[in-house]
């Protein structure tokens, strides 16, 4: 049993993740987790509205390895082999106790890894195993886990406090688990589930951003597989930056960013596996970042897919790499397409270009535009020199024009940011020269109408704008001005 503390690579999201596919197999609709800190302890429970278990059922439950991995099981099964309630749990606390009603009986079993005497499991009944909930019961039928002594849950850095730790860790739980399950919290399937932290209900995070308008759902494919089983793909190029907020740039990037989490998102019976991977088909990359393809596996293939205990990580079946090679290939053409294609007008009189287009006497010019903002800026603090201009000059007269019409109708050319760190530097720079030219301060309304028709930012706005406005007061002591 303490051995089994060490399957897999759990962390608290991973662990929870275990224990509510469980709750998806009871055919819970809802699951109410929470912490109670102890001391220093936290006492953590798991509570579903699902089928629930008799005495018998229980104890098979709480036996370790109480699954065969070569069974048949129901499709709608997210376990493998019979360690999830226990290795999840014991990868967190030393104490895991489970109670459950049924058909008006509750019953609960509990291992206490200090206290295991001849593989002796502690069972109680009735008012004893009542007595070990918090709250009383709502559901006919349910089930709650309760882990205690839980040395495992919070990082102990003694840099941070317990509270700053526990408030970490439910954070980075959250939106794992609304990631993970988004799916079943969107209704997806006949039922729809409900999660609740603390009280607080966890909204579904869709990496592939379906209901946006931006979003390219492309083509979807099917393969068959030797044993007769189908895989489901179907890729998505999500929407450029410039057409989100920074907020839906941040739940769509996560913690890791957008090059991090392009890839295969492979699910099992709709529950998310492992993502953010080509495994190794093709390298990840800037312009590739848009491309997210779901990849839907039944669960007759866990075998051939090497899905781990802690169902954190699957691997490639080799019979399949050739093909999804071929389709990964063509779908993140589209990815590159929508970075390519997000240039910019020069033929807009009202907005400040960076370059400007000269046409004389048949031949066509190209020159950096001495007006723009933080063009004028630069020219500004080195007005006595001169070395500004003059760099400029040197960059518009040796334009490799031969090249970039070779590239133009061969690779491809991209010339603008493909990420929002190289886009918000942009807009650092910018608020840093308005800064300069001012007294110090400013409003923000009066810095956006600035901005406003000055490029890049103009044809960015949405991206621009929310930018801003989330960061005045933090990064720059700006007014806001609404």
């Amino acid at each position: 049993m303490a051995t089994a503390r060490s399957f897999g690579n759990y962390d608290l999201a991973a662990a929870l993740a275990d224990l509510i596919d469980n709750s998806i197999k009871a055919k819970a609709t809802r699951v109410d987790i929470s912490f109670e800190p102890e001391e220093s302890d936290v006492v953590v429970r798991i509570r579903d509205d699902g089928a629930g278990m008799d005495l018998e059922t229980l104890k098979i439950a709480m036996r370790p390895a109480s699954a065969n991995p070569q069974d048949e099981r129901e499709p709608d099964d997210l376990g493998r082999f019979g360690w999830g309630l226990k290795s999840a749990s014991l990868s967190q606390a030393r104490v895991l106790t489970v109670v459950s009603w049924c058909d008006g009986a509750i019953n609960a079993a509990r291992w206490d890894i200090d206290d295991i005497d001849d593989w002796g499991m502690e069972v109680l009944e009735g008012p004893e195993a009542e007595g070990l909930l918090a709250k009383p019961r709502k559901s006919k039928s349910g089930t709650e886990v309760i882990w205690t002594r839980s040395d495992r849950v919070l990082d102990r850095d003694v840099s941070f406090s317990f509270d700053d730790s526990l408030t970490y860790a439910i954070a980075h739980a959250n939106q794992r688990l609304s990631l993970v399950f988004h799916r079943y919290l969107a209704g997806e399937l006949e039922r729809r589930l409900t999660i609740s932290v603390n009280g607080r209900l966890l909204r579904p995070i869709d990496p592939f951003m379906t209901s946006h308008d931006a979003t390219q759902t492309l083509d979807a494919d099917e393969i068959k597989t030797a044993s007769g089983s189908s895989i489901s793909i179907q890729p998505y190029v999500l929407p450029h930056f410039s057409k989100l907020t920074v907020e839906e740039q941040e739940r769509l990037g996560g913690p890791e960013g957008m090059v991090r989490n392009q890839g295969f998102y492979v699910y099992r019976n709709k529950r998310l596996i492992i993502f953010g991977t080509w495994f190794r088909l093709v390298p990840h990359g800037e312009l590739s970042q848009l491309t997210r393809v779901r990849v839907d596996l039944p669960n007759t293939l866990d075998s051939e897919w090497r899905i781990t205990v802690d169902k954190s990580d699957a691997q490639l079946p080799a019979a399949l790499k050739r093909r999804l090679q071929d389709v990964v290939r063509r779908f993140n053409r589209r990815s590159f397409s929508v970075h390519r294609k997000k240039g910019v007008s020069l033929d807009r009189p009202e907005v400040q270009s960076v370059w400007l287009r000269y046409v004389k006497s048949g031949q066509v010019r190209y020159r950096v535009n001495r007006d723009h903002p933080m063009v004028a800026s630069l020219l500004d603090m080195d007005s006595i020199s001169g070395n500004a201009d003059a760099v400029l000059r040197l960059l518009e007269s040796y334009f490799p024009a031969d090249r970039f019409l070779a590239d133009a109708n061969g690779v491809g050319v991209n010339q603008c940011p493909t990420s929002t760190e190289e886009f918000e530097s942009l807009v650092h720079q910018c608020v840093l020269n308005f800064l300069q030219s001012s007294d110090g301060s400013l409003e923000v309304d009066e810095f956006l109408d600035f901005i406003r028709d000055v490029e890049p930012f103009s044809s960015q706005w949405t991206y621009t704008e929310s930018y801003v406005r989330k960061n005045t007061a933090k990064k720059w002591g700006m007014k806001n001005g609404f």
